[in-house]
């Protein structure tokens, strides 16, 4: 017997007796609405069981009895004839009311409306020929109606229901019940799910236990300010939510869990971007025994099995390689889609010394000079520089945009020109000529701080090679980042790491640690993956040894007793025996960004947050009720006495 011929039988086993039971709910169950309109009468679905999803009925089930179920995506009144578009997460069907076959579901067919919840109980059959919808999968059969029952009204939709829908996004996360019915949004969360069981597969294939840590911890310093939870039990006392699991995992590994994975919700009180969250998923796992090139290549298996596991995507293997200081020099960032064509071009030494005071003194300040070559820029207009000059004065904190056109005939058109001797300008045209900037290109100039020009060189790349077709064909690429510093300088002066404080140094450069050696000159044993463009995830090596994680600590600024207050915990697991460990944490929703073909991490995860941090939908963050305050000895300072201009 088929699953169709079961749910059937099941069904007309109670059809009489709930038929019967319906109408009587149904009458029951009117009232008014808000506008004033009556609410249909509604139906039970007791006795009937979903034998397919709309998009699963096929050719396969016609002279087929089946019951589905779903949300009434549009409807089309012939008069006598009917046509609801049914939709569920598997897809849409069309479900015909006929007078002359039905008159009670014909009649209730016209009580529907748009995004009514209904129940079709029916044959499949086939539709004319002429009737065929090739834009749909199942377009050509139908189900012919011989029973409906309407499960709930709804109130019209504030937008479309639709692949593409023109609404502003405040009102699409304001209204995410209806943004979530969209096909878009249903087919990235199905993505987010193959990828979840995919990476669970692949770990679990590859030896790894998933353990759960805590979601009340203890705050410690990973790059990002935390959320504090206030604790009843200990008044005065905080806990902090997770930024990231990663003093768990490494307790883990010290306690002999050498291979340790979880899909787990991190939390980071930071300004919001189109690829971030306040909370997020994170694939995060942990090693021991264990060096860069054992990490590197479990990554990129794993990267490359879940993408074609869940997805479809082959990437292509083996993943490049990329130093740090390479990536750059050459892109300006560390994360760069190599597929772009152009690259940077550094002239700091050039201008040491150059009577270009404005180039001069950047470098003597410690800064950097750099250059976009941008070859046959004929298509830039002198309008385009300079919108292209507000946009990194306004959007990325730049002071302005030095620039030249090289003219057919080699000659320098810019206002800097006349700065600049004979010398630097026969430099600098070689240099470009390397990168295939001759006649015909426009250099785009930053001079400042190295962080500073990196950023504004590295999205004009990024923009100008998107929007001049300098693009390399391939679809997708991958690349693994290694090489960085352990140490950079802070905007203070101060030393401060790179990423965190528990990654360890390169072996041979433990000695810089000492006194008497260059901090930054330490090379750390971090990694990244990147894809297209896009950081999927970082991970490096952690420090083993108490007496090297105590060393980083003390140039970090930490003195003894708020080394042992802080990380106490730490150093004294560090000192009952630690294995050599490292691991990586990908940013899940990223991968899923990616593959999904979204734009933004907000359309990949069901209920995300707005630019301010805000839940449209529940309207939190809310304020608390006194009594709550009070119960975890929090007081809330009084709010600014009005200004009386305000009420004028």
């Amino acid at each position: 017997m088929s699953q169709a011929d079961r749910a059937d039988q099941a069904n007309r086993a109670t059809g009489a007796a709930q038929a019967a039971g319906a109408g009587v709910a149904g009458a029951a169950g009117a009232e008014a609405l808000p506008g004033g309109r009556e609410r249909v009468a509604l139906d039970g679905l007791a006795g009937w069981r979903r034998s397919h999803g709309c998009g699963q009925v096929s050719a396969a089930q016609i002279g087929e009895p089946v019951v589905v179920c779903g949300w009434v995506h549009a409807r089309r009144d012939h008069g006598g004839l009917i046509f609801v578009d049914l939709r569920d997460r598997t897809g849409l069907l069309q479900v015909v009311l006929r007078s002359d076959e039905s008159q009670a579901a014909h009649a209730r067919g016209e009580q529907l409306r748009s995004e009514f919840v209904m129940a079709a109980r029916g044959p499949v059959r086939r539709r004319d020929p002429g009737d065929v919808n090739p834009s749909v999968p199942n377009g050509d059969i139908e189900v012919a109606a011989q029973e409906l029952r309407v499960l709930n009204s709804a109130l019209p939709p504030p937008f479309p229901i639709e692949e593409q829908s023109e609404v502003d996004e405040q009102v699409r996360l304001r209204r995410r019940v209806h943004d979530l019915r969209r096909p878009p949004l249903q087919r990235a969360l199905e993505v987010r799910h193959r990828l979840l069981q995919s990476f669970r597969r692949a770990l679990s294939d590859e030896g790894f236990l998933e353990i759960e840590t805590p979601m009340l911890a203890k705050a410690t310093p990973e790059g990002a300010r935390d959320f504090l939870v206030p604790s009843r039990l200990q008044p005065g006392a905080f806990y902090a939510l997770p930024q990231s699991p990663q003093l768990m995992k490494q307790l883990l590994m010290i306690s002999g869990f050498d291979r340790y994975f979880q899909i787990a919700r991190c939390f980071r009180d930071e300004d919001q971007r189109a690829d971030r969250q306040l909370e997020f998923s994170q694939v995060d796992l942990e090693m021991s025994f264990v060096g860069v090139d054992e990490v590197l290549a479990l990554l990129e298996m794993l990267t490359a099995r879940t993408c074609s596991e869940a997805c479809g995507v082959e990437l292509p293997r083996p993943f490049p390689r990329l130093s740090y200081g390479e990536a750059m020099a050459r892109y300006g960032s560390d994360r760069p889609d190599t597929r772009i064509e152009l690259e940077l071009l550094d002239f700091t030494e050039l201008f040491a010394h150059s009577e270009f005071r404005a180039f001069r003194s950047a470098v003597e300040a410690g800064g950097a000079v750099k250059c976009l070559p941008v070859p046959a820029a004929n298509s830039i207009t002198r309008g385009d520089v300079d919108r292209l000059t507000t946009f990194v004065q306004s959007e990325l904190s730049a002071a302005g945009l030095a620039w030249v056109r090289i003219a057919a005939d080699g000659a320098w058109q810019s206002p800097i020109a006349k700065f600049l001797s004979e010398q630097e300008r026969a430099a600098m045209s070689q240099a470009a000529a390397t990168l295939g900037a001759g006649p015909g290109a426009l250099l785009l100039f930053q001079a400042g701080p190295a962080a500073r020009v990196n950023a504004v060189l590295a999205r004009l790349r990024s923009d100008l090679g998107q929007r001049l077709g300098r693009v390399q064909p391939r679809e997708w690429d991958p690349l693994l980042l290694t090489g960085f510093p352990l140490f950079e300088r802070g905007e203070d002066g101060a030393l401060t790491y790179v990423h965190m404080p528990f990654v360890a140094p390169m072996e041979e450069d433990i000695p810089l640690l000492h006194e008497g050696g260059d901090p930054l000159r330490i090379r750390s044993t971090h990694y990244d993956v990147v894809l297209n463009g896009v950081e999927l995830g970082s991970g490096s090596l952690r420090n083993h040894r108490s007496d090297v994680q105590r060393r980083i600590l003390a140039i970090l600024g930490y003195g003894k007793s708020e080394m042992e207050a802080r990380f106490g915990f730490l150093l004294n697991a560090l000192e009952s025996g630690a294995p050599p460990h490292g691991g990586f944490a990908y940013g899940f929703d990223r991968i899923v960004m990616l593959m999904a073909g979204a734009d933004n991490l907000r359309d990949v995860i069901a209920f995300p947050k707005t630019q301010r941090g805000q839940d449209l939908l529940m309207g939190a963050p809310s304020e608390a009720a006194a009594a709550q305050l009070s119960e975890l000895g929090l007081q809330l300072p009084a709010p600014p006495p009005a200004d009386p201009a305000d009420g004028a």
